[in-house]
């Protein structure tokens, strides 16, 4: 495998180094991409030459040493950076940083793992300078475009329900809203990026619909290729995740998606406490109140796990940490019940209807739950 290793001459020249300041920054996310990333900044290199440019590896921490690879790298060309991410891990969140870093007026966002065109670089900066566009989108579903290559068909068939689904609910008018490869100004991000989820994968998605209506779209068609090494990020909890952002940018961005992702995993608690004392009581000499702490404790515990695997997937803990987690879980919890039941007592109490009263109570103490584990059982190390 063939490294980007750039002459020394090319280096602080007035064709690439300080004297000139770079056009485009292209952010490239990673996290396992020892094996690739190399060869895509060489490639993104190669096709942009000619133009000033800089690279911006945001990296989450990877455990296969890909961070110390591109530093290598950057201590031998000034135009490469990597941004080592410590505590914090998220395609989106990793992509709103690197672009927020980016030194350039113009960014591209792109995966690292090969798989996307970066031949079609040059033809999306043109299409900004040019004001043809305000976002450029690399895109597989216009024509000339391809995506069968890269996708299982089971991916690629999820990948055109939830691009279907985007532009149903959202409006947002996108041949290809799911993908990771889009370029522009700078100075967009900065007015979007109060409305931007950190968490999740569709980092595109949600900055065309936090866009004002009247942004100029423009997709670029281009042929998704096959991963070569390592393996994709991408699992089963995307697809809740997006779900989870439609439901925020529906609600105008005023819940979380992270907030959304933990009231639906207190409802499944709801379901698997009923269940739990449903059977509990089920059992001969248990009476209603052991029942009903049983399943309390069980819910806590389904909640706990389900929230470490979903809801908080770039704070999980592992470990002593996550037995450490539960119990300030069970605490947290048992403060929120404390909550709920004051605040629905009193409204109660001042002749509010019990359903209003009992709802109240719900929601204080949801809230309670989802401030108080942030803070204490899953915050940031």
């Amino acid at each position: 495998m063939k490294s980007f290793d750039p002459a020394p001459s090319s280096v602080g020249t007035a064709s690439y180094g300080p004297l000139r300041p770079p056009e485009i920054s292209v952010v490239l996310p990673t996290y396992n991409e020892r094996d690739n990333i190399l060869v895509a900044i060489e490639r993104v290199a190669a096709t942009l030459d000619g133009r000033p440019w800089e690279i911006i590896v945001v990296d989450d921490d990877s455990p296969d040493g890909t961070a110390e690879l591109v530093n290598d790298l950057a201590s031998r060309d000034g135009r490469v950076r990597c941004i080592h991410r410590i505590g914090r891990r998220g395609l989106s969140g990793a992509c709103i940083e690197g672009m927020i870093a980016a030194s350039a007026p113009i960014v591209a966002v792109m995966d690292s793992d090969l798989q996307h065109d970066e031949t079609i670089l040059p033809k999306m900066l043109a299409a900004i300078e040019d004001g043809e566009a305000e976002i450029v989108v690399g895109s597989r579903y216009v024509e000339g475009g391809a995506a069968t290559a890269g996708l299982s068909p089971v991916r690629a068939a999820g990948s055109r329900l939830a691009n279907g689904i985007a532009r149903v609910l959202l409006g947002v008018r996108l041949n290809d809203p799911m993908s990771g490869f889009f370029m522009l100004r700078r100075s967009m991000v900065e007015k979007l990026e109060p409305k931007l989820s950190r968490q999740g994968f569709k980092i595109l998605l949600d900055i065309v619909a936090s866009a004002p209506r009247s942004t100029k779209v423009v997709e670029i068609p281009y042929g998704f290729r096959e991963r070569v090494a390592g393996e994709s990020k991408l699992d089963e909890l995307v697809t809740i995740e997006f779900l989870a952002l439609i439901v925020s940018k529906l609600l105008f961005n005023v819940v979380s998606v992270r907030f959304i992702l933990f009231m639906a995993v207190g409802a499944s608690g709801v379901v698997i406490h009923l269940a739990t004392l449903r059977g509990a009581m089920a059992v001969p000499g248990v009476v209603f109140e052991m029942a009903q702490t049983i399943a309390t404790v069980v819910a806590m515990t389904w909640n706990f796990f389900l929230n470490n695997w979903l809801t908080y997937r770039d704070r999980r803990l592992h470990g002593v940490a996550m037995l450490r987690g539960l119990v300030s879980f069970y605490l947290v919890c048992s403060l929120g019940v404390v909550a709920n039941v004051g605040v629905a007592s009193a409204l109660h109490g001042a002749d509010q209807v019990w359903w209003v009263a009992g709802t109240a109570g719900a929601f204080v103490g949801a809230v309670w739950n989802y401030a108080g584990s942030a803070a204490l059982t899953w915050r940031v190390r």
